[in-house]
């Protein structure tokens, strides 16, 4: 089983634990470019609904979200990232291997939806093309799926400030404020 190695990074009590696509990426990444044996692939999606079971069981509330971009949308961030020295750093081989097989990317995770969303622990996929509105769609969604009581605050009010009409504030050197440059 691969999932062990994030067992030490599930939530305590009270605790809110996020992780990125990696969890699954014995059926994505792995299998698409050649490093998961299909015996492997098969052994994680034997593994994967048995274990968050397990988890939700235990009490953990897994929510599990899919931020999902056409194609197009895909194409359009690369050229902006190549275009972009400030940017070009995010780059790496498998990105540019990702262009090359969005078909294979697509097919493996049309199967990960399709062997992983459990009752106990469905997908919920963003249409993220729109990376503002998707991550308050899902900051949104994610909000509603914990429940919460609000909680009881006593009213705050701003005091009068004292004034002291012989105070005047002193003139610091000029050396010590960052320059304003913008």
């Amino acid at each position: 089983m691969v999932l062990p190695a994030y067992v030490p990074h599930l939530p305590a009590g009270g605790e809110i634990v996020l992780f990125d696509r990696s969890w699954y990426n014995r059926s994505g990444v792995e299998r698409v470019m050649g490093f998961a044996t299909e015996e492997e692939v098969e052994q994680f999606f034997n593994d994967v609904p048995e274990f968050e079971r397990m988890l939700v069981r235990s009490g953990v509330r897994l929510v599990k979200y899919w931020f999902s971009i056409t194609d197009a949308e895909q194409q359009l961030r690369f050229l902006m990232r190549i275009h972009d020295p400030l940017k070009q750093w995010k780059f790496s081989p498998m990105d540019l291997q990702s262009r090359v097989r969005w078909e294979a990317y697509t097919k493996a995770k049309e199967e990960t939806f399709a062997r992983t969303n459990i009752a106990e622990a469905p997908w919920h996929i963003v249409e993220a093309n729109d990376k503002k509105r998707a991550r308050l769609n899902c900051i949104d969604h994610l909000l509603k799926q914990i429940p919460y009581a609000d909680v009881p605050q006593e009213d705050i009010s701003l005091p009068e400030r004292i004034f002291n009409p012989n105070y005047e504030r002193e003139v610091l050197p000029p050396e010590l404020y960052v320059p304003s440059k913008y």
